[in-house]
């Protein structure tokens, strides 16, 4: 009971009236205007869901943990947050900043930063519960907006150091990154040209014009992990230990670009471009000339994954490259002996945006030429785990090997040769979760919010918001789980069996299964297409019904198949071994038989030999004892025997006379005694005084003579022995 009423939020946020609210927006703006584009409006504040409504300017905010049944509250009551500056764009993506305290508002031609309101009261609402706020919003970058039209904004993401003041770096349109901080955001407190001719930045128009008909624009970027300057660039000789950022710039020709930033140091070649980054394996196309997103996992080594329109995804791990290698290819930029990391493609995935139908026997399969621009997103749960947003719905794309990568990474083998070996063997797992676009003729509906809820109490899952404000909560990729902690009793070394079978168990039965069982395609999660009269029943619809049944007939039920005929195989095998293992059982039993038969007639040898040997050690005993009498002179034993005799001989002599002295001395005082006792005298009588003392000296004498009874016992003890 406990865990559905945990789960019962899943129920109610669907049905909340804050996407009640929204759906009767879309409608009204549906009839004004078509133009559809992907959006991601929403996020999470650990329990509480926020969703912009670009109608109002405001945010709807409500707490996941709240609509559960077992806290018996109102599931309808929500929260709006209000901006007292409200933004003049269209909203096209929110940002939470990684302090959690400030939510960036992004369009094409602005961005306004929005303060969060602070948390008091019972259940740690914003100011207290009000159901109206009025949150402090800043403008960023409005002067470059509003004084240069021709600008616009392709992406910004906030400064990932949370020790520092917050910051959002902006990428434009005129091929130049800004950081901008909150306290002057109005001027960029740094400024870096990304532009590939030195000249570009002088020749605005024509300039950018023929660097946009050759791909030297930059379309997307993402910061990489902590990194030391000292270790990273050997040319600069730093006293102090410097921290950057990698920055990691994508070109729309494929190219990636490289830059150490830090906002608390520019010396040395920190704040330059340096590139373009070499990909190993080279291609002809330098991996497509239509990149639109990038993204650095967070994990060591680093992986950038390289999105383009069509739906090509490459994965790279970052290498560290040789000077002689990689020198010359960046002797243009960096201007000195910098050397630059290389990327190695290790796989290539193609993402199915629109599904691809089954064709006719008579008719060919034609290649969907459906392009659109892709959204990278991470996963807060697993660092090796990624998600796709696009036009046509949303995928999960999971690094399977990249636990294996690391080990071999670790090992020895680090020649590229063997790791192009190892990427031949390996490949991630994709799965379709959501699909707004199925055919390429439908009606565009892209997603307008997305969002990992990572609060393990209301169990991680998805949320994804439709083009119709429609709430959408799915399950995260099956085939990947973050790792967890090892159990004690699995810390214990097993013992090695040399088994037949042991190759098996090193690959078990179960990781076989799933290597079968992997699906290359799959139907994704669920279906949500444009307009309701786009789903008309046409010949396409038949097509789609008849690829979703290929589709499960071909990557479901016959790898069940082969899963089956594995299970099949892998049981008369160990049949067969159960068999063989019986029969050396039988015959162990009866070597065991026979075992307990000779142990018996050994244990009779052995007695009687212990009798014999017990017997032959008494007669040499006595043997030894005669002739160690028979010889003339002493041992130093007996020497020390006779000592010691000797000596209790002297001590009994004079134990002896003592004894007699104590005798003699006992009987005259009976005489004594006999003699002063007279009948017809009277009794003395003592007072108190006279006979304590003549008690006490009794006393002392009788202990005194105790003493010497116990010494004569124990001389007498000692001559007895």
């Amino acid at each position: 009971m406990a865990v559905e009423a945990e789960e019962q939020w899943k129920e109610e946020l669907p049905k909340h009236d804050i996407f009640t609210k929204l759906q009767e927006h879309c409608s009204l703006e549906h009839q004004v205007s078509t133009k559809r584009f992907v959006r991601n409006l929403t996020f999470c504040v650990d329990r509480d869901f926020f969703i912009w409504d670009d109608t109002d300017c405001v945010f709807y905010a409500t707490n996941l943990g709240e609509l559960n049944v077992g806290e018996g509250l109102n599931s309808s009551k929500h929260q709006t947050l209000l901006c007292i500056n409200p933004p003049l764009f269209e909203v096209s993506q929110v940002l939470l900043s990684p302090t959690q305290s400030h939510v960036a508002l992004l369009g094409q031609r602005g961005i306004t930063v929005l303060e969060l309101p602070q948390r008091w009261g019972k259940r740690s609402e914003f100011e207290g519960g009000r159901i109206q706020i009025n949150c402090k919003t800043v403008p960023v970058a409005e002067r470059l907006f509003t004084s240069s039209v021709s600008v616009t904004l392709r992406q910004a993401v906030w400064y990932p150091s949370e020790a520092e003041e917050p910051h959002l770096v902006l990428l434009t349109s005129d091929n130049t990154i800004r950081f901008y901080s909150l306290k002057e955001p109005q001027t960029a407190a740094k400024v870096l040209s990304v532009a590939q001719a030195e000249d570009d930045s002088h020749a605005p128009s024509r300039g950018r014009s023929y660097a946009a008909s050759l791909g030297e624009i930059a379309v997307a970027f993402d910061f990489g992990p902590l990194a030391d300057a000292s270790r990273l660039l050997t040319s600069q000789r730093m006293i102090d230990k410097v921290i950057v950022y990698p920055l990691y710039i994508l070109y729309e020709n494929g190219e990636t670009f490289l830059s150490y930033i830090s906002l608390t140091h520019s010396v040395g070649c920190l704040g330059k471009i340096l590139g373009p980054l070499p990909m190993i394996p080279a291609a002809e196309d330098n991996y497509g000339y239509d990149a639109c997103s990038l993204l650095c996992l967070p994990c060591v080594p680093s992986i950038l994954v390289i999105a383009t329109e069509t739906g090509t995804l490459y994965h790279c791990i970052v290498l560290e490259s040789d000077e002689d290698e990689d020198g010359g290819l960046v002797e243009r930029w960096s201007k000195g002996s910098e050397t630059v990391p290389s990327l190695y493609v290790f796989e290539c995935v193609e993402l199915e945006l629109t599904l691809k139908l089954a064709p006719n026997e008579e008719e060919e399969v034609v290649e969907s030429d459906f392009t659109c621009l892709i959204r990278l997103h991470r996963d807060p749960l697993c660092q090796y785990r990624y998600h796709c947003t696009h036009e046509a719905g949303v995928h999960s794309v999971g690094l399977t090997w990249f636990s294996k990568l690391r080990k071999f990474l670790q090992s020895d083998e680090e020649d590229k040769d063997s790791l192009q070996e190892f990427a031949a063997e390996q490949r991630c797992v994709v799965e379709h979760i959501l699909c707004t676009k199925p055919l390429n003729n439908s009606l565009p509906a892209p997603v307008q919010g997305f969002w990992i809820v990572s609060d393990l109490s209301l169990e991680a899952c998805m949320i994804c918001i439709t083009s119709s404000y429609e709430c959408l909560l799915l399950p995260l990729l099956s085939a990947i789980r973050p790792a967890s902690p090892a159990l004690l009793c699995s810390l214990s070394e097993a013992v090695p069996v040399g088994s037949a079978l042991r190759g098996l168990a090193e690959d078990s039965l179960e990781q076989h299964i799933r290597t079968i069982l992997a699906r290359s395609s799959a139907n994704p999660l669920a279906l949500r297409t444009g307009a309701k009269g786009d789903s008309a029943l046409t010949p396409e619809c038949l097509q789609l019904l008849s690829r979703a049944t290929q589709v499960f007939r071909e990557e479901y039920i016959l790898k069940q198949d082969l899963a089956r005929e594995e299970m099949q195989r892998r049981v008369k095998l160990l049949t067969a071994q159960k068999n063989k293992q019986l029969e050396d059982m039988g015959l162990c039993r009866e070597e065991r038989k026979s075992l307990c038969e000779t142990a018996e007639r050994l244990a009779d040898k052995y007695e009687d030999a212990k009798y014999r040997q017990d017997a032959i050690m008494k007669r040499v005993k006595r043997i030894m004892s005669c002739q160690r009498s028979q010889l003339p002179v002493m041992s130093n034993s007996e020497k020390d025997m006779r000592k010691e005799l000797q000596t209790i001989n002297d001590q009994l002599n004079h134990l002896s006379n003592g004894i007699k002295q104590v005798n003699m001395k006992m009987d005259y005082q009976k005489k004594q005694i006999s003699k002063a006792v007279s009948p017809a005298r009277p009794s003395i009588a003592l007072n108190v005084q006279q006979r304590k003392y003549v008690q006490g000296v009794l006393k002392e004498q009788g202990g005194q003579i105790a003493d010497m009874m116990k010494q004569i016992k124990e001389l007498k003890n000692h001559v007895n022995f």
